[in-house]
């Protein structure tokens, strides 16, 4: 792997797991002390994520992108259709060895998991499901949404009863493409991203003068 592929990827994941805070500031002579590099494999990993929307440039250098409350509502916009096809594709073509294996990832992470765990089996959950639909397109589309919505759900795992919500609302889904009812799950699935939709929403907005005092930077809805 080319360097700056490394410097991109971990740069990337210092962003989505917040180390690297919304709204921080980014020198190209403190990305070179962090990660032993040269200027020109850090410019270009720093352009490369500039596409993904994870950095912007300020004057000569970078900072990480606030998080955006309008971006929650449209990826909320984006996905209901996507997922509520997804569940309804899955329960007619996902096996019952495919159903187990995403119910065996969820009852691994129960009460006590670190939070690294839950955030990662709750984007897990959503990427599966889109799997057992088969359609290549709707897996790519749903993973790409649920890298964008990484940095809000760090926040969003961060109590337990949050987490512990999440956790049945994803059972609830589960069960009814294991019981072959479409609409159901494709109802359970809109309520879902509706209902975490607003959690996060109210959450951020709440929370904001917190969200500063960490040194976060949100933008968009009031």
């Amino acid at each position: 792997m080319s360097q700056m592929l490394q410097i991109h990827d971990q740069l990337r994941e210092m962003i989505l797991s917040l180390d690297l805070g919304p709204g921080e500031r980014l020198t190209e002579r403190w990305l070179e002390s962090r990660f032993e590099g040269s200027r020109t494999p850090i410019r270009a990993a720093l352009v490369r994520l500039e596409g993904e929307e994870l950095v912007r440039r300020d004057g000569r250098n970078w900072i990480v992108a606030p998080i955006d409350l309008g971006e929650l509502e449209a990826l909320a916009e984006f996905r209901i259709p996507l997922e509520t096809t997804a569940v309804r594709l899955a329960c007619a073509r996902a096996s019952a060895a495919d159903i187990a294996g995403v119910e065996e990832m969820l009852d691994a992470c129960q009460s006590g998991a670190p939070r690294e765990e839950w955030h990662r089996v709750g984007t897990d959950f959503h990427v599966e499901i889109a799997r057992l639909s088969g359609n290549p397109f709707i897996v790519k589309a749903i993973a790409g949404a649920m890298t964008r919505l990484s940095r809000a759900r760090w926040l969003e795992v961060w109590t337990e009863p949050s987490r512990d919500q999440a956790w049945r609302e994803h059972r609830r889904i589960l069960g009814f493409i294991k019981a072959n009812d479409p609409e159901a799950a494709a109802r359970e699935a809109a309520d879902h991203i509706t209902d975490t939709r607003d959690r996060l929403l109210h959450s951020l907005n709440e929370d904001r003068r917190g969200l500063r005092a960490r040194g976060f930077a949100v933008i968009g809805l009031r």
